[in-house]
Order: C-alpha cells, then structure tokens, then sequence
C-alpha cells in the first residue's frame, strides 16, 4: 500500500494548477484508499484488513463515497462484519448502563436535552463511534509524511520554490495545515523567510478568487449579459474549494472509471 501511495509527486499536484496543490494529494490519498479498501486486490477479503475496518468503521462521508464507489459486494461484507462487532458492543454497553440520578437543581443547570452537554455513557459510546473513520485514518496519517516531504523539497530545490510562489495558493484548511507544520519542520532561520512568500501568495490568490466570484455575480445584471465571462464561469466550485477545501463539482469516485 505505502509504495502505491508514495507514487504521487509533490510537483505533479502543484503542475495541476488548481485552487489548492495539497487538495490534489488528499484526493489521490483518498481514492487510492478507496480502492485498497474496495478495489481489485480485494482487501476486504483479508482478515487483517477486516478486523481494522471491523474495530474502526467508517464517517458518515466516506459511507456515501464507498457506496458511490460501486463494489456492492465489498461494501455488504464490510458492512456485515462491522455491524456485527456494533452490535456486540451495544450489548456490552447496554448491560453495563444505568441512567444516573440527576437532582432538580443539576437539571435546571444544564438545561434542556437538546442544549447539549455531557455524554452519559451510551452518549459516549455512540459519539466515539461517529469520529471514528478506517479511510480517514488511513489517507490522514499518510498525508502527514507529504507535508514533511513539501517543507524538504521547499528547502533543497529552487524550482520547486518558484512554482510553489508562483502558484495559486492553497484552500484556506490545508493554509492552516502548511502554517502550524512549518513550525517544526523549518528551522527558525527559515520559518520568516517562507512565511514572507506564504502570507502574501495567500492574500493575493483569495483576493483574487473573490473577483472571480464578485465577477460570476455580476454576469447576472443584464447590462453585462454580453460581456466575457472572464475566469468566473466555474467560480463556485473553485471558490468552495478555496473556502474549504475538496472538489464539489467532480462526479464520485467510482470502481468502473
């Protein structure tokens, strides 16, 4: 899986030329697991594999792309041996539990149930259960050895610094993401000379993702109805990604592409 995975170049994301180079990498990362999970090389049929999608399970996202994804069969047996291991816990948890006694005045304090608060333990049970994601462990953990691999090639190749400065910035999560990273990954000496070209390469491309959309908007006023779209057509979906990352206007990942 690792040699699969490390096959995606740093340069090939930033060669794409879209609003964010590292969106690139977490969409190969997540479509490569997605086929680990689902595809071909039948890792489902592992027990391994199994028993870590059995323990993790999945996020409420990544259900609807391995249903999307196309292996019915795949997903059923996933699904059924997951669902079985809930189920096994949910006998555990429901021997075990006993609603706490909670005076008027506690009750008053914490308000009505839908204002949220503490887990009881059931509470608590099922919330680990809706954090807990195989995929997004799986992408994740290897995303985070492409940050590392970004900041060492930054350092020791020029080129690669000029497409970076010269490109269109990144989306706004994985800004955050660059940031707190070059906090250990750069030595101290360097930390202010890459953040003199990250700040401004920033603002510079989210100023210009808002003319886009300022533009988009204004093509709807008949005096402009004649005039050229500019880069604005597919400003929306770029605009998204700028905000947050993803590509909301690609179809599904799926096993017949």
């Amino acid at each position: 899986m690792k040699e699969k995975l490390y096959t995606i170049p740093l340069t090939d994301a930033f060669q794409a030329q879209d609003e964010c180079p590292f969106c690139f990498i977490e969409r190969k990362l997540e479509e490569h697991t997605l086929d680990f999970v689902l595809g071909p090389g039948a890792s489902y049929m592992e027990d391994d594999v199994r028993a870590e999608t059995d323990a993790a399970g999945f996020c409420r996202i990544h259900y609807k792309k391995m249903y999307d994804y196309g292996n019915r069969l795949g997903t059923g047996l996933i699904m059924k041996t997951h669902v079985k291991k809930l189920n096994d816990e949910l006998d555990e948890q429901i021997k075990k539990f006993a609603p706490s006694h909670v005076s008027f005045l506690d009750r008053l304090k914490k308000g009505k149930a839908q204002d949220g608060g503490g887990h009881n333990s059931l509470g608590a049970w099922a919330a680990a259960k809706e954090e807990s994601c195989y995929i997004c462990n799986f992408y994740k953990n290897t995303f985070r050895q492409y940050l590392d691999s970004f900041f060492d090639q930054y350092r020791k190749d020029p080129e690669f610094r000029r497409m970076f400065a010269e490109g269109k910035g990144l989306c706004v999560p994985h800004f955050g993401d660059v940031a707190d990273a070059a906090e250990t990954a750069l030595p101290d000496k360097e930390k202010q000379e890459f953040f003199d070209v990250l700040l401004p390469l920033m603002k510079k491309n989210m100023e210009r993702m808002y003319e886009d959309l300022e533009w988009f908007c204004d093509k709807f006023d008949y005096r402009n109805k004649d005039a050229d779209w500019r880069n604005s057509k597919d400003a929306i979906p770029r605009g998204m990604q700028k905000a947050a990352g993803g590509y909301p206007d690609l179809p599904p990942y799926t096993s017949d592409r």
